[in-house]
């Protein structure tokens, strides 16, 4: 028996582990030790299944794995960081919620994690999704809910942290990143089943631009090519025989 055919959910495995240690590091607060590790989570999600294709090695197990890693990594951590959000803005120490029985402003948050296993298990058995997406990848949306404490913490724009810092503001991002995640619209595959330039361009272009807003707007940037994600989508649509819109 082969062992290449372990490789690709023991990669698996280590989003399901980095995504796992990022859930300790969120409810303890240290939110940029949680970026960290969903950042690697979601490197190995990247490639699970790259791998899974070159070595021939697909299985209905890795399908099911990859998406129970992705709930943790990519559907618990940003719940659980969009709660301490919450909580952060609402002014009301976590004790004195307790202690006076006030509502916890930071479970709404948690409405992410929901749409996020939601969204997962449409996934698995939306046979439309093989070669692009419909909604926005659970990653994505998680990318973007971690950057916002690494905005607030690293980036020195008041108008930003005024923003960031207003409830308003921020359940009315749980609501559009619920609304994403399980919404109607194509979205390219950033998967590479190949390393052609002529078949890939769209996705070359994206990790270019990416890495740009990155060097010029850093964690400010991230927001943006989650933006750029979704608009090179609209505009170079995948046609697909297995993805009909």
């Amino acid at each position: 028996m082969s062992i290449k055919k372990y490789v690709p959910n023991a990669i698996t495995m280590g989003n399901m582990l980095s995504g796992c240690i990022a859930v300790v590091f969120a409810v303890n607060d240290r939110l940029e030790l949680a970026a960290i590790f969903v950042a690697l989570g979601i490197f190995f999600d990247f490639f699970d299944g790259f791998f899974a294709r070159i070595l021939n090695a697909s299985s209905e197990v890795g399908l099911q794995l990859d998406s129970l890693a992705d709930m943790v990594t990519s559907g618990v951590v940003p719940g659980v960081v969009m709660y301490q959000l919450l909580e952060d803005a609402s002014g009301i120490p976590w004790d004195a919620q307790l202690a006076e029985q006030h509502f916890h402003l930071g479970y709404i948050g948690f409405a992410i994690t929901l749409a996020s296993g939601y969204r997962l298990a449409k996934f698995n058995v939306d046979d439309r999704q093989t070669n692009s997406f419909i909604g926005l990848p659970t990653p994505a949306n998680t990318l973007f809910i971690l950057s916002l404490p690494l905005i607030l913490m690293f980036e020195e724009y008041a108008f930003t942290k005024a923003v960031l810092t207003n409830p308003y503001v921020l359940i009315a991002i749980t609501a559009l990143s619920c609304f994403m995640l399980n919404a109607e619209l194509p979205l390219f595959a950033l998967k590479f089943k190949s390393w052609g330039v002529a078949e890939n361009k769209v996705r070359y272009f994206f990790i270019l631009s990416s890495i740009l807003l990155l060097v010029f707007f850093k964690f400010l940037g991230v927001p943006l090519l989650i933006i750029l994600y979704i608009v090179l989508s609209l505009f170079f649509r995948e046609k697909s025989s297995r993805n009909v819109i």
